[in-house]
């Protein structure tokens, strides 16, 4: 029976694992989960958050792993619902709620996954508080040392599903906190001057995570969030920062699985790739117009899309949040999306965007170094923040803050500068001076580097080849070195964000478990195109 070994019980891991049961041949599964309590996932764990922190995604794009999380929280108990104020009459497939409650779906998922492959003849291990410390392709195998255990463990082919990578903590006061923060969750934030980099959905949850030491959230006749804060923490002021000051819109209505677009399809955005690099990223956008033109003609039209490049399509795209009050924007934003969704009205533009941008993803590895840097600093962004809607609720929190006087946002400009000064971080921008006893960078995962690979073996073996990137194939199998070709698939997501700028959340997790499975059976088809792209985040 071949033996095989999946490094990371997260929600890559569990896909990993339900992908090798549902293709039926017995095998040795040995997982290993540094924490406590594996199937949680960082992102989902009680450590990293708190109840009130909500989940970016709903039930219906969530993968399910035999029933949905929808039909999983129906079967859920009174008492469990209530946990987190759920009444079950309101329970929908489009609903967002607590990221924790995921982080029990997902460990309930895991258990029955393991059911499953034991009835079915698989020999299962599930081994916890098990950290793997260091990992060797070998010319038959490979080695994992647990927990720095002198004999190692041998097997046949191992899987690589770490998540976030969270910085190492340590006993000195906490007024820096940096990305992806780590500790918050414990520390003791006082009531003083708080500055948070990045103004995304995780900016919010980090300023919720400070507020929820300083107050409650509480609603009025209408249900709309009101904060209170406690008498001896009114020197509390937080602020969110980025370059451009603009907040994420809420998110917004829209048929899902998503419709296929009749213009910019896969097979135009193939034959594009095929005239080559040369011009490539322009050739592109003019797709993305004549696809925009056509599903979209009033909005086209109102941005003057068919006079905008490459280079200047950004700028019109965040124009009309740059020219309001970020909070006057999100009050008129959030009665817009609401109003629609109650409606079940899809805004075109919007939802041609979100199509287009798993597509556009395509093509960036096969990009010049010139049209790499045109697209980060345009298309790129625009991408980003369509797919990056937060949930209304974070919306409806973050103005509640605002209406009492605790939060505001700081646009930094393309140029700013941050130094510790002593006990305090300073911000230098736009000829100003900003001053904060404690800051946190929310700005998310970076992306990682080769020698950033926690498994010093691994690590050397991976530097010795020359890549300062792993050399993954289709199917996330490591192509070097020799040893590690077909026996370590590599899902490390922090790692892949340099061949895929979009890759996110639970529907990457499913996809990459499955390549990962499939590697077992089947060698990669083609290399991937290496590519840098920057780590450079707003």
């Amino acid at each position: 029976m071949k033996k095989v070994a999946i490094v990371g019980v997260g929600p890559t891991g569990i896909y990993t694992f339900h992908a090798l049961v549902e293709r039926g041949e017995p095998l040795s599964v040995l997982l290993y989960e540094q924490a406590e309590h594996a199937g949680v996932g960082m992102p989902y764990s009680g450590e990293n958050n708190t109840e009130s922190m909500l989940a970016n995604i709903a039930s219906i794009e969530i993968p399910p792993i035999y029933i949905t999380y929808l039909t999983w929280l129906q079967n859920q108990s009174d008492e469990y619902l209530a946990q987190f104020n759920i009444e079950r009459m309101t329970l929908h497939e489009r609903q967002f709620l607590p990221r924790v409650i995921l982080g029990d779906y997902y460990r309930d998922r895991l258990f029955a996954i393991a059911d499953k492959a034991q009835s079915s003849g698989f020999d299962i291990t599930l081994n916890e508080s098990s950290q793997v410390t260091d990992l060797r392709a070998n010319p038959h195998g490979v080695s994992l040392w647990i927990n720095h255990a002198e004999r190692p463990v041998d097997v046949d082919f191992a899987v690589i599903a770490t998540g976030h990578q969270w910085p190492e903590d340590d006993d000195s006061p906490r007024d820096f906190f940096p990305s992806p923060w780590s500790g918050l969750m414990e520390a003791k934030i006082d009531a003083c001057r708080v500055g948070i980099l990045g103004t995304s959905l995780s900016a919010i949850d980090a300023a919720v995570a400070v507020v929820s030491q300083h107050g409650f959230f509480t609603t009025d006749r209408d249900n709309v969030p009101q904060f209170i804060r406690n008498p001896g923490s009114q020197n509390l002021k937080i602020t969110l920062m980025s370059r451009t000051g603009v907040l994420p819109e809420a998110d917004f209505y829209c048929p899902l699985p998503y419709e296929p677009l009749n213009i910019a399809t896969e097979e135009a955005i193939e034959h594009v790739i095929a005239s080559g690099a040369d011009g490539l990223l322009d050739r592109i956008f003019q797709l993305i117009v004549k696809q925009l033109q056509d599903s979209a003609p009033n909005w086209s039209q109102q941005i003057g899309l068919e006079n905008l490049t490459a280079d200047t399509f950004s700028t019109a795209y965040f124009a009309d949040r740059i020219r309001h009050d970020p909070f006057d924007w999100a009050k008129l934003n959030l009665l817009e999306v609401e109003r629609n969704k109650q409606q079940q009205h899809t805004v075109a533009w919007r939802y041609t965007l979100l199509r287009l941008h798993e597509l556009i993803e395509e093509l960036v590895p096969h990009l010049d170094e010139r049209d790499r840097e045109r697209f980060k600093r345009g298309l790129a962004r625009v991408f980003i923040d369509n797919y990056a809607a937060i949930p209304s609720e974070s919306i409806r929190r973050l103005l509640a803050l605002h209406d009492a006087g605790l939060i505001a946002i700081l646009s930094l400009g393309a140029d700013y500068e941050r130094q510790n000064e002593g006990d305090t971080t300073v911000i230098y921008h736009n000829n100003q001076r900003s001053e904060f006893d404690v800051f946190i960078d929310a700005r998310g995962q970076k992306p990682l580097k080769s020698k950033d690979i926690p498994f010093p073996t691994l690590r050397t073996q991976l530097l010795a080849c020359g890549d300062d990137i792993p050399d993954i194939g289709d199917d996330y199998t490591l192509l070097a070195p020799d040893n590690a070709r077909g026996r370590i698939a590599f899902g490390g997501l922090p790692w892949l964000m340099h061949d895929r700028p979009f890759i996110q959340g639970l529907v990457a997790s499913a996809e990459i478990g499955s390549a990962m499975s499939n590697a077992l059976i089947q060698h990669a088809v083609k290399r991937r195109k290496k590519r840098w792209f920057s780590d450079e985040r707003d």
